[in-house]
């Protein structure tokens, strides 16, 4: 029968050169009631603000459910391995799904007994091998968690002044590092020394938001075990930590900061008068560039802790949390130069950092044609 595979043209090549073939598309799901997942979460923790756990556990089990189930399908098919193993969240009216979906692989010459998951597409897969590091398993570290009444207070209170909200501050690093936390002990159970390609994701839900963290844990031999240490962390693709070893550099931990800044209720009034003028306003200008500032001092002081050369890929975010405050998060990964590291080849095939293009598009704005995994 012909195989039924989600790899593209560029992924079958890659992973050809690696001595992989393509097998069936694998998928596992769980559907859960939503009205069963709010009622716990409703009066849990909304008024000190932070990780409402119950909600957490809940929905890490919806999705530990889904990706065992594809890995039972993945078994089968008597795969060696599944690549682009995606954790997603999807909702259908009053119950929501938890969908794992990926693309097994087999050993061209005859398939051996199950060796991996990935979160890697095969482009990605043959950055990951070529860079030196084994894939072991699929990990991912979520915190469901909520700024809280009492924070909402504080921050309310606060807004009146000018500057850093603290407690909105704290409860959104200390989420984010938790999440980070969890994907680093789920590496280190897999016998892994590291945690590559790690893709962030914040997801409403519920009146809540989940930060959901994925990558792969792998293991590369220059590394110690994770057991003497924590497992190193990147959130740089695969193709970045490509080119970054071919230079000598390892990654060493994903860094990020995070700082909810508000405009305060005097400068608010300034710069909604401004807002009628043509030119710059010096209110929002300062701000944000202090809340930039603060954001980077975190990652700077996260570098200096590991002891890192530079941080690199660094990406920027601000966000509008209403009534003039602001988050903006930064987050990139910490390297190190290390003598002995290289990539097995000296350069990438094109078929490894070309990108496909969509081919079908649906432009029909109705119920019908809304696609459930882009959520509500």
């Amino acid at each position: 029968m012909a195989v039924m595979t989600g790899l593209s043209g560029n992924e079958i090549y890659c992973l050809h050169q690696k001595g992989f073939k393509p097998g069936e598309l694998t998928i596992g799901n769980s559907v859960y009631s939503m009205g069963f997942v709010g009622g716990i979460g409703a009066g849990i923790n909304t008024f000190m603000g932070g990780e409402v756990t119950q909600v957490t556990e809940i929905i890490h089990q919806g999705r530990l459910l889904s990706y065992n189930r594809m890995l039972e399908h993945a078994g089968r098919n008597q795969a060696t391995g599944i690549t682009g193993v995606t954790s997603e969240l999807i909702q259908h009216g009053s119950n929501i799904e938890f969908l794992s979906v990926a693309s097994c692989l087999h050993r061209q010459g005859g398939d051996t007994a199950f060796e991996f998951s990935t979160s890697s597409d095969g482009q990605e897969l043959y950055c990951l091998l070529d860079s030196g590091f084994t894939p072991k398993r699929f990990v991912f570290g979520n915190v469901a968690y909520s700024i809280g009444v009492g924070g909402g207070l504080g921050g309310m209170f606060r807004s009146l002044q000018r500057g850093e909200i603290r407690e909105f501050s704290d409860v959104f690093n200390t989420t984010r590092h938790m999440a980070l936390q969890r994907i680093k002990h789920e590496a280190a159970s897999a016998g892994a020394n590291a945690v590559v390609g790690i893709q962030t994701t914040i997801v409403p839900f519920q009146g809540m938001q989940e930060m959901l963290m994925i990558g792969t844990a792998a293991h590369h031999p220059m590394l110690p075990p994770a057991p003497g240490g924590e497992p190193l962390t990147s959130d740089l693709t695969c193709e970045e930590m490509w080119n970054m070893i071919n230079l000598g550099y390892m990654p060493l931990e994903l860094v990020l900061g995070v700082s909810v800044y508000s405009l305060g209720l005097a400068g608010g009034i300034t710069a909604a008068l401004k807002s009628f003028t043509k030119g710059e306003i010096n209110e929002m200008t300062t701000l944000i560039y202090e809340a930039r500032e603060n954001a980077i001092a975190h990652l700077q002081r996260d570098a200096a802790r590991v002891g890192a050369d530079d941080v690199v890929g660094i990406k920027t975010y601000v966000y509008a949390l209403g009534s003039g405050v602001i988050e903006f998060m930064a987050i990139g990964t910490a390297v190190k130069q290390m003598p002995g590291i290289a990539t097995v080849n000296p350069q990438l095939p094109p078929q490894a950092i070309i990108r496909d293009k969509d081919t079908f598009f649906n432009t029909a704005e109705t119920a019908l044609g809304k696609n459930l995994n882009e959520g509500s």
